[in-house]
């Protein structure tokens, strides 16, 4: 006879069982299983995706404004006019800068940068290259920039840039490891670390026009390629679309739009429904089965017997649609990496703080971006040129050979920012520089410029206006009040004159 468990007794029945600890965020409930997620690899994820979303985002930049307008502002605040490069090339002894080597190097640079030079196609100078370069990351998530060993146009040194499309890398290419670990991983050959070794270009667009009569894949070695993404996860190899995220929201968005204005559209055309009791429409003004009314200003129409008139109210637009566009914009904005205020164009909702509380959000993010490209492109392609313009008697710079690096030491300056208010701002630059919270190089860093041209040219300005007899209240040397006025200060009343 099996034995009998003993009776529960309440206070065991009053006992719950333990349940497991859990982060809520991956909790499975009916709340959360139409919730879809995958644990796969960045390019795993790219691989599916990387071919529609490049022609979603560029449709998107096509036809949308605001897309438009923050790839144009990514551009613009990126680059600008361009990024200058200052040489920094230090005397043996002394410690102090080699004005003739960098005044030699710079002029150089700045001769090869033009667009007959540095462009294999003669079309794009180097600013331009720099501009459509940040763009293209911005549009189709990365952009090839392919370093050819030849002189161009009337450049004596052997080195031009060509900026490739994303399409001519075949995403297509991929393959498991060779036996030395090497693989192929949608058109970048990789090795055991992730290094890439070759790229596979096609030597024609696969959308281009002559796309008929076919086009084949080179083996481009890695020494030529300037692969430009922004790294979102470790191990990825090709770049998304910055605007991925909000590729479905601004789809809708802009079927949201076109319906709007079609709706205000028809409230503005449409004057109301006449209804007959006949139910069939008859007589000289019926063409097709519709009844043709002719609106004129000033004129009163008379019905038929039984006839009545009907209003509709479509009531467009109404309240809702700015407040709701504000609020997908924002969505947009977020996932792109500018303000709402740099995509919208609109700054009615803002001051003085929130602009400048927006501004410096969106600078930083400029910044980084800065950086990234003088790293990843304009110091590589420097270094480059450095090589090419010394070996070929370009620059005759001693001892290049034996310390090449002695030479690229140079100091690289992207474009600045003007100030919101320039009263509040330039108030609290000069008391930070005063009280020892800054320098004045880096104030005029953060604008864009360089301490020592402004110092250089300051003097000069100072030395001419001098020599011209010339006197202004902008030499804080001139007066005690540094700078503030050199008017002569006002006399006391005379107290004779005041008691009578």
């Amino acid at each position: 006879m099996a034995p009998q468990k003993a009776a529960s007794t309440p206070e065991q029945k009053a006992v719950k069982p333990r349940q497991r600890r859990a982060y809520e965020g991956a909790i499975v409930n009916r709340l959360t299983h139409g919730w879809v997620t995958s644990s796969t690899s960045a390019d795993t994820e790219i691989d599916g995706s990387i071919i529609k979303l490049r022609d979603r985002s560029r449709q998107l930049r096509r036809d949308s404004p605001y897309v438009r307008q923050a790839i144009r502002a990514i551009g613009a605040n990126v680059i600008g006019r361009g990024i200058r490069m200052q040489s920094r090339v230090m005397m043996q002894r002394g410690g102090r800068l080699n004005e003739t080597i960098n005044r030699r190097i710079e002029t150089a640079w700045t001769n090869w940068g033009h667009c007959d030079r540095c462009h294999v196609a003669g079309k794009l100078s180097l600013p331009e290259i720099l501009r459509l370069a940040v763009e293209s990351m911005a549009e189709s998530g990365e952009v090839f920039i392919r370093v050819i060993d030849e002189p161009f146009g009337r450049s004596r040194v052997p080195l031009a840039l060509e900026i490739i499309e994303s399409d001519f890398c075949d995403e297509g290419k991929t393959s498991g490891p060779d036996a030395n670990g090497n693989e192929w991983r949608m058109g970048v050959r990789v090795n055991r670390w992730g290094r890439p070794i070759s790229y596979a270009f096609r030597d024609r667009h696969p959308g281009d026009l002559t796309n008929g009569i076919g086009y084949s894949v080179t083996e481009v070695p890695a020494d030529q390629i300037i692969h430009l993404f922004i790294t979102d996860r470790p191990g990825q190899t090709r770049g998304v679309p910055w605007a991925a995220s909000a590729v479905k929201r601004l789809h809708h968005l802009s079927g949201y739009e076109e319906a709007e204005v079609v709706r205000a559209r028809a409230n503005s055309s449409l004057m109301g429904f006449i209804q007959s009791p006949e139910g069939e429409l008859h007589g000289d003004d019926v063409e097709d089965g519709d009844q043709v009314t002719r609106f004129e200003p000033g004129v009163f129409k008379y019905l038929a017997p039984g006839e009545t008139v009907s209003i509709p109210q479509l009531d467009a637009p109404d309240g809702q649609f700015e407040p709701f566009l504000r609020a997908m914009l924002r969505g947009v904005a977020a996932a792109i990496g500018c303000s709402f205020e740099t995509i919208s164009r609109d700054f009615s909702q803002s001051n003085y703080s929130s602009s400048r509380l927006s501004l410096l959000e969106d600078r930083e993010h400029w910044r980084m971006l800065q950086d990234y490209v003088i790293e990843h492109l304009l110091q590589p392609v420097f270094d480059r040129w450095l090589t090419a313009a010394v070996g070929v008697g370009q620059l005759n710079l001693p001892g290049y050979e034996a310390m090449p690096e002695r030479y690229e030491a140079v100091r690289w300056y992207p474009r600045g920012w003007a100030w919101v208010d320039p009263n509040k701002e330039v108030e609290a630059y000069s008391k930070a520089v005063r009280a020892g919270f800054k320098t004045q190089a880096e104030v005029v860093a953060e604008g864009g410029g360089d301490i020592e041209d402004l110092l250089t040219a300051r003097a000069a300005e100072v030395d001419r206006a001098e020599q011209l007899g010339l006197q202004f209240d902008t030499n804080p040397a001139d007066d005690q009040l540094a700078g503030a006025t050199n008017a002569t200060p006002e006399q006391p009343p005379n107290q004779e004159e005041t008691a009578a």
